[in-house]
């Protein structure tokens, strides 16, 4: 991939209208003209994937589902781990995308990787549940980011992992602990990505943190390509769904020593 693939990709990103009347829609017509130069100008622009993957353990004979998995190219990198588990699902609504991952799979020979053209605010496994999720660089281009969370939990197993690499700006005032951007940085970067549909929201980490257990959670800065000097802020977070059982015997055991103090 050279200059030319480049320029292609750069064309769709910041000067090809966005145009159709469905998320589905707006999403094919997004994607469908670099579909197959996809890969290699992401590999520069979305960083934090590799070691978003690193962090989370590999469910033995379990199910892991990408939501937003697009040609694949992340489930490619677990290329060593793919036997160990059960099923894995690529979810994604742009049809261009999924043929190249399906192009990828049957190429590698991956009879328990499958490439599904859903909705991450409705799919469900065949199994009925998952045992890790994966949104990389997909949740800032989901309008209900709040419906396709909702949707995880749901499908996560008591204990699953959830793991989440995007793009983000921070709240003006951030919870104690967390990074606090610069006026600029809140402004500029939403208008900017906001032309091709995609919203880095000072939300999505508040939610994360108070609906998961935080595992792992780093924020960081990249750079974009053709664009010198400025940083674009992501994150890499893991957390774990609570296990209910877990939480009634811990209350349980509270409340036993409240009543055994004198």
């Amino acid at each position: 991939m050279g200059l030319f693939s480049d320029l292609k990709v750069l064309y769709h990103l910041a000067l090809k209208p966005v145009r159709g009347k469905s998320h589905a829609e707006r999403m094919e017509n997004f994607y469908g003209g670099q579909a197959e130069a996809y890969d290699d100008f992401r590999k520069r622009l979305l960083k934090g994937r590799e070691d978003l993957l690193e962090m989370i353990e590999t469910p033995q004979d379990g199910v892991w589902v990408d939501m937003g998995g697009g040609t694949g190219s992340n489930i490619a990198l677990l290329e060593d781990r793919i036997e160990q588990m059960k099923q894995v699902y690529v979810v994604d609504l742009a049809s261009s995308l999924l043929e190249v991952a399906e192009k990828r799979f049957d190429e590698k020979g991956w009879k328990n990787v499958k490439a599904v053209e859903a909705d991450a605010t409705q799919f469900t496994p065949d199994e009925g549940y998952a045992d890790v999720v994966t949104f990389s660089y997909s949740l800032t281009m989901i309008p209900d980011w709040f419906a396709a969370m909702e949707n995880a939990l749901r499908i996560l197993k008591p204990g699953g992992v959830i793991g989440v690499v995007d793009f983000f700006v921070s709240r003006k005032y951030p919870a104690e602990g967390l990074k606090r951007h610069g006026w600029f940085t809140r402004s500029f970067w939403p208008v900017w990505f906001a032309g091709d549909n995609v919203f880095p929201s000072p939300d999505h980490v508040p939610f994360l943190r108070r609906h998961f257990e935080p595992q792992e959670y780093e924020e960081r800065k990249c750079k974009i390509p053709y664009i010198p000097f400025l940083r674009m802020p992501y994150y890499v977070f893991v957390g774990q769904k609570a296990d209910p059982s877990q939480v009634e015997a811990s209350d349980g055991e509270d409340s036993a020593n409240q009543a055994a103090t004198p």
